[in-house]
């Protein structure tokens, strides 16, 4: 129960309230536009240089004179103070929904340069993606082959791939795969470091008219070794055991590469259906995202323009309040006068 007993609206106050209410809202006229248009003039926030500003920001005058009728006809204003703060509130609104405007104007020309790329850096990925699937597949099907030893041109093409770091975190393993199955001797270049010198020398030899360097107690008419089944004629230091023990790494090897192929045409597949059906709306807006090194300050005048129309409208509010209390007198006053 309150402490403050409230006092009870008499059928006389009501019948005036109702009178105040009426000549409150009452249609605008062609008079009261009049008014408005005067009103604007006598309070300077309607000028011509202000009609010149609007429309070079690409803004149009009339609908700023339609939202100030809007007002108008809402807050009906008895007096120039409260003709001041309508036009006051009119102008404020124009520059809150400005801000909003400047936001949404940067947001649309970021989202307008990050598509303008979109289809070019789409078809990009998928043209790597689809050389990346051709690499490896020409490398599986190297590794198919049985007695497999890595080349030079596949450890070349596989550490290139490895750079671009187009196999994410299995480029690793399938590099150091690659490497174990190098031939007996190799050194972490893929080159056997006593043929590498060899090679050296015979360039040099050539270049002065020597002849080439050859292996120790090797001789050209010599007939070639018998070798062991199971042995490789190219190989012929390894052993059928050893062949057999390279045969694992080759296996998990082209399983590997070939469980590449698939992830690079599953990607590729994925990337031209995003390049058919656009953008989703949660990437959109992540493109969108408030990067401008100016938001900061575009949305304190947001919120300064906010306030500032809350701020007269509790004004106008509080004059009416006031406005409609001492006509509630007056009228109360003349019926006991009466």
């Amino acid at each position: 129960m309150p402490l403050i007993k409230r006092r009870e609206t008499t059928e006389k106050q009501l019948a005036a309230n109702r009178r105040n209410q009426q000549l409150c809202n009452e249609v605008l006229t062609d008079a009261g536009r009049e008014r408005i248009r005067a009103a604007h003039l006598r309070h300077g926030f309607y000028a011509r240089d202000v009609e010149v500003s609007m429309c070079a920001l690409g803004e149009d005058p009339a609908q700023l004179q339609s939202l100030t009728e809007g007002l108008w006809d809402t807050y009906n204003p008895t007096d120039v103070a409260q003709e001041g703060l309508v036009i006051r509130l009119a102008r404020a609104t124009w520059l809150m929904n400005r801000a909003d405007r400047m936001q949404e104007g940067c947001a649309v020309r970021q989202a307008t340069e990050i598509s303008r790329g979109r289809q070019e850096r789409l078809h990009a990925r998928m043209m790597r993606l689809a050389m990346t699937a051709d690499s490896l597949r020409l490398l599986a099907r190297s590794v198919e082959c049985k007695h497999y030893v890595t080349p030079r041109p596949d450890l070349e093409k596989i550490k290139s791939l490895h750079e671009e770091g187009v196999l994410g975190d299995m480029s690793e393993i399938i590099l150091a795969f690659f490497f174990e199955l190098q031939a007996p001797g190799t050194g972490e270049d893929g080159e056997d470091p006593e043929e590498k010198t060899r090679r050296v020398m015979n360039k040099i030899r050539g270049i002065f008219g020597l002849n080439p360097v050859q292996q120790e107690d090797e001789d050209p008419e010599a007939p070639a070794p018998e070798l062991p089944e199971g042995a490789d004629a190219q190989y012929p230091g390894v052993t059928p055991a050893e062949w057999e023990a390279r045969e694992r790494p080759r296996h998990l090897l082209e399983n590997l590469l070939k469980r590449q192929i698939e992830v690079c045409e599953g990607e590729r597949k994925v990337i031209l259906k995003e390049s058919l059906n656009g953008p989703s709306p949660f990437e959109r807006a992540a493109e969108i995202a408030p990067t401008h090194p100016n938001t900061k300050l575009m949305r304190r005048m947001q919120d300064s323009n906010f306030r500032e129309v809350r701020r007269i409208t509790n004004l106008l509010l509080k004059l009416k309040r006031n406005q409609h209390k001492m006509e509630a007198w007056e009228g109360e006053s003349d019926v006991e006068g009466v």
